[in-house]
C-alpha cells in the first residue's frame, strides 16, 4: 500500500468481563506470549476506504459501531492480529481496542498517514522530517502504548522502492526508528517493537533489511515483507517462497508477511497460508497479514461494505477463512531453529551488503529532542481498557450469501496476565535517541560533510539535515 504523494497505564478490563490478552514479547527472532508460546501472526490488513479515504476526525479504531461488525468479521475468519495504515491520535480508541482485547486480537499499527506533516516525502525527507511530524508520530505511540494488545509499531510501509528513495532516504528512516524507540524508552513501561513495511524489490529485499538491521542506535526490532509473489495454483518452489526463505535465513530480527495476497489469479485460493504455517518457513516467518479486508479500487478486499454499512463477505473471504482453518492453531517452531546475533555495528557504507541504497550512517539529529525528553501526555490522553457499550453491531453481515442474525462479538479471552503500567519508560537500552545535543549533531555534521565530498547525493542529504537543524532552532522563517 503506497500513498501516492510519494513523499499509559493500561488497567484490567471493566464490566461483566475482565479477561486480558496476554503481553506479546521478542526473543531472537521471533515473537512469544508471556506464557512462552510461539506468536505467529494470522491477520488482515485493515483500512476501510483506503489511505484516500482517511480524514482527521475518523479512523477504523474510533467507531464502535464499525468496529463491532469487523471484529465480529475476524473471529469468523480466525485471525488473532489486524494491521492499521492510519489513526487519528486525537479520537478516542478506548472501545475498539478493549473489544479487540475482548477478542484476543493483536494490533500492528503504522504511525504516518497520508495527510500533511504526518508521513516522509521520501524523494526530500529534510523537508518533512520536522517537529510536526515528531509529534504526530509520538502522539500515536502515546495514545496506543495504554493498551496491551499493540503488538508492534511501523515507522514506515515501502518508503524505499526506487533508485531515489533508495538513495536519499535510508537515514531517515533510520533516523526515525531511534526518535520512535526513544519515546517508548522514556515514556512506555513494556518494550513495544518498532519495525519497518518493506516493497519486496529484489534490488532493496536483503540490502535495506541488512541497514535498519544493524548499529547500535536506529536499528528496527523486525522486518515486514510486502509479498505478492505466489500466484494462482502454485508451490513453494515455484512461488519463490524458497528464495524468500533463504534471504531471511540469516537474518537476526522477526519478519513477517505485512501484506500477502497476489490477486492475478482471482478467486484467490490462500495456498500460501499453507506454506507459511509449515516447516518451510516458520523457522524464519512469524506468519503474516493478508491484504486487504475490504474491496477497494484496487481489487484485493475480502469483505464488500455498502453505503448502509452492511457488510458481505466476498469469495476471498470464504476461501482465506477455509485456509486458516486448516493451519495449525498451535504453530511451533522447527527443531533445531536457531537465530543469528543481530550486528551491533554495522559493515563499512561501501559493504556489497548495502547494493543499490546509500547507507549513510549518520543520522540526522532529532528534531524532537523536548517532546522525548517530556512527552505529548499534554497533547492527546493515553489510551486504557474500558467497558464497551455493544458487542453487536447494528449493521447488517451476511456470510457465504446467509445473513446473520447473532452478530455479538464472542468474549475469547480467558487467561489474564496484564498488570497496569508503572509511570515512566522500561529503562532498557532498545536503540533509541542517546541524549546528543545540537553541538554533538553539528560536529558530526562536520566530519560526515568533509567525507561526503566525493558522494553528492550523500552531501545533499545532509544538507537538508542541516537546515531542518535549524529550522529546529528557528533560524529559518
Amino acid at each position: 500500500m503506497r500513498w501516492v504523494t510519494l513523499l499509559a497505564a493500561a488497567a484490567t478490563l471493566i464490566g461483566a468481563s475482565s479477561a486480558a490478552v496476554e503481553t506479546i514479547t521478542m526473543k531472537d527472532r521471533h515473537f512469544y506470549t508471556s506464557s512462552g508460546k510461539p506468536f505467529f501472526i494470522r491477520g488482515v490488513d485493515y483500512q476501510p476506504g483506503g489511505s484516500a479515504d482517511f480524514e482527521k476526525g475518523h479512523d477504523p479504531l474510533s467507531d464502535i459501531n464499525t468496529c463491532a461488525r469487523d471484529i465480529y468479521m475476524f473471529q469468523q475468519l480466525g485471525i488473532n492480529t489486524i494491521r492499521v495504515y492510519s489513526v487519528d491520535p486525537s479520537l478516542d480508541h478506548d472501545e475498539c481496542m478493549t473489544l479487540l482485547a475482548q477478542a484476543g486480537i493483536y494490533l500492528v499499527l503504522d504511525v504516518n498517514s497520508p495527510l500533511q506533516n504526518e508521513h516522509l516525502n521520501n524523494q526530500e525527507p529534510w523537508t518533512t522530517y520536522t517537529p510536526m511530524y515528531l509529534e504526530h508520530i509520538f502522539s500515536v505511540i502515546e495514545v496506543f502504548s495504554g493498551y496491551a494488545n499493540t503488538l508492534a509499531f511501523l515507522a514506515g510501509n515501502e518508503v524505499v522502492f526506487e533508485k531515489v528513495s533508495a538513495k536519499t532516504t535510508p537515514n531517515y528512516l533510520k533516523a526515525i526508528v531511534r526518535d520512535m524507540k526513544g519515546y517508548i524508552e522514556r515514556h512506555v513501561s513494556r518494550v513495544i517493537p518498532v519495525g519497518y513495511s518493506n516493497a519486496d524489490d529484489l534490488d532493496f529485499r536483503i540490502s535495506l533489511a541488512k541497514y535498519l538491521e544493524c548499529g547500535s542506535e536506529g536499528y528496527i526490532d523486525f522486518f515486514g515483507v510486502n509479498s505478492y509473489q505466489w500466484c494462482g495454483h502454485n508451490t513453494f518452489e515455484g512461488s519463490g517462497y524458497d528464495k524468500l526463505v533463504e534471504d531471511y535465513t540469516d537474518y537476526s530480527l522477526p519478519v513477517f508477511f505485512t501484506e500477502f495476497g497476489c490477486n492475478e489469479s482471482p478467486p484467490r485460493q490462500w495456498e500460501e497460508v499453507d506454506a507459511l504455517y509449515s516447516d518451510k518457513m516458520t523457522g524464519v516467518f512469524s506468519g503474516g497479514l493478508v491484504y486487504e479486508y475490504t474491496q477497494e479500487a484496487n481489487n484485493y478486499g475480502i469483505v464488500d461494505v455498502a453505503k448502509n454499512g452492511q457488510v458481505k463477505s466476498r469469495t476471498d473471504f470464504i476461501a482465506l477463512q477455509k485456509a486458516y482453518a486448516k493451519a495449525p492453531s498451535d504453530v511451533k517452531l522447527p527443531k533445531g531453529a536457531t537465530a543469528p546475533k543481530r550486528p551491533a555495528k554495522c559493515p563499512a557504507e561501501d559493504d556489497p551488503i548495502f547494493e543499490n541504497i546509500t547507507a549513510n550512517m549518520t543520522l540526522p539529529w532529532t528534531l524532537g529532542e523536548d517532546m522525548i525528553k517530556n512527552g505529548v501526555a499534554d497533547l492527546v490522553q493515553r489510551g486504557k481498557f474500558v467497558t464497551v457499550s455493544q458487542r453487536a453491531t447494528e449493521y447488517g453481515i451476511i456470510i457465504g450469501g446467509k445473513t446473520i442474525s447473532d452478530k455479538e462479538v464472542e468474549i475469547t479471552t480467558k487467561t489474564s496476565d496484564q498488570k497496569a503500567l508503572a509511570a515512566g519508560g522500561h529503562g532498557e537500552k532498545t536503540g533509541g535517541w542517546n541524549g546528543n545535543t545540537p553541538a554533538d549533531a553539528a560536529a558530526s555534521a562536520d566530519e560526515a560533510e568533509s567525507a561526503a565530498a566525493a558522494t553528492p547525493v550523500r552531501g545533499a542529504m545532509f544538507v537538508g539535515s542541516l537546515s531542518a537543524v535549524a529550522l529546529a532552532f528557528g533560524l529559518f522563517l
